[in-house]
């Protein structure tokens, strides 16, 4: 089960899960009008609607093995300018909505014999960037939820890891463009930040997910696995 299954990165996942000949149903708030994985309208800020969304998709899957917490949403701004409803709205989705669609989901994943849970986080979380202190702090808080949750569910089976992408080129960032005042020179700094001079792919995230589900998972359980072209170790350079 794949949350913000409906664009971006979670619609590139359900679609190589079932590549694999994996069983796969997506979550979003926004459901696609063609979408060839079965994805359930769900707002994961509100109890109910999450609760019935995950009884469909436990009666369609019958059973939870895996869960990836995809579904995210930005902000910009310093913690000067960030509003109280930029706060609420963003770990609303990014941080409560993880938690409340995990909380649902163990019952499941506790059941499976592979139960794993895998938390798409941030380069944002251990790198200081200008104008995303709400963004930052919400997947700072997914990387230390992931820790935790870890260590709870160790002894449950239950497998939980956490990915960091670097900047990934998805729809998000393309509006994050169209909203620059010079999209083009947007798009060069943001190739620069990262040392490999390019954005990150969302099939590159996509493989490092499912490398976290796979036999090794057990290697990774508490970790935070970076996918950012070497954004957090390798400041400064760039080889492009």
């Amino acid at each position: 089960m794949v949350t913000g299954a409906g664009s971006g990165i979670g619609a590139h996942l359900v679609n190589r899960l079932a590549e694999t000949g994996r069983a796969v149903i997506g979550l979003d708030i926004a459901v696609p009008a063609k979408a060839p994985i079965p994805i359930l309208s769900c707002d994961i800020t509100d109890e109910e609607q999450t609760r019935t969304a995950i009884r469909t998709a436990v009666d369609h899957l019958r059973g939870i093995d895996v869960l990836v917490n995809c579904a995210g949403v930005g902000a910009q701004g310093t913690v000067e300018t960030s509003t109280a409803q930029d706060w609420e709205r963003v770990f609303a989705v990014n941080v409560f909505g993880l938690a409340r669609v995990s909380r649902l989901a163990l019952p499941h994943l506790r059941a499976s014999k592979a139960g794993t849970i895998v938390n798409i986080a941030s380069v944002a979380a251990a790198t200081g960037l200008r104008e995303r202190a709400v963004y930052s702090g919400s997947k700072g808080a997914v990387v230390a939820l992931t820790r935790a949750m870890a260590a709870d569910l160790l002894q449950d089976g239950v497998s939980v890891v956490s990915i960091s992408p670097g900047t990934v080129d998805t729809p998000w960032v393309d509006n994050l463009l169209d909203d620059s005042a010079d999209p083009a020179a947007e798009l060069a700094a943001l190739r620069r930040r990262q040392p490999i001079g390019r954005l990150i792919s969302s099939s590159e995230v996509v493989e490092a997910v499912l490398y976290a589900i796979g036999p090794n998972r057990w290697a990774l359980t508490g970790t935070c696995l970076p996918v950012d072209g070497g954004m957090t170790t390798m400041s400064g350079l760039n080889h492009a």
